[in-house]
């Protein structure tokens, strides 16, 4: 990278980080046989590594090199903002990317977890009518279809990366002075 990197562009090595440890994140878990649904600690400890931890890791890493190193020692919010969005939506299109690719290499990934939330569901609503969970596992279907959600994921850590960026956009900005 040059010297006259956008902040968008150097925030996409960072990107390509986090896609990486999400898409590891999923082999295991399918690899060991870990259900979220069903160890409702490994979903929560997963839930917060992705949406909190990584991605403000990630921005502030991203968002301090292209200060440092790009831009004179100066970053303003919005070159943040840049920095995170670009940062969050490459990650999760890279991921569900993979997730397509995944999907299409073992299709009976899709099914075998499409019967594991239906029986953690009936489980944890017993009382649930029939109707009802035909209605609920429509659109569980539907979201679990590729094309559905990764557009969905790349929108989720779009805004995912608005909110870190402009947090971490107050703790690491420094305007250029005006003379």
């Amino acid at each position: 990278m040059d010297k006259s990197t956008s902040p968008a562009k150097s925030g996409l090595n960072y990107g390509i980080i986090f896609a990486v440890i999400m898409i590891l994140e999923f082999v295991i878990m399918y690899a060991l046989n870990i259900n979220p649904q069903e160890k409702p600690m490994v979903g929560i400890i997963m839930n917060v590594l992705n949406y909190l931890i990584l991605p403000f890791a990630f921005i502030y890493l991203a968002a301090t090199n292209f200060k440092n190193n790009f831009n004179n020692g100066f970053i303003s919010l919005g070159q943040t903002l840049k920095i995170g969005v670009s940062l969050c939506a490459f990650a999760a299109l890279i991921y569900g990317l993979f997730y397509i690719i995944f999907d299409l290499i073992i299709p009976e990934f899709s099914v075998e977890m499409f019967e594991k939330i239906q029986e953690v569901t009936v489980r944890q609503n017993p009382n649930m009518t029939s109707e009802q969970l035909k209605m609920s596992m429509k659109f569980v279907k539907m979201f679990m279809n590729p094309y559905v959600l990764v557009p969905f994921t790349i929108i989720m850590y779009s805004v995912i990366g608005i909110v870190h960026s402009l947090i971490v956009g107050l703790i690491v900005r420094k305007d250029k002075p005006s003379f």
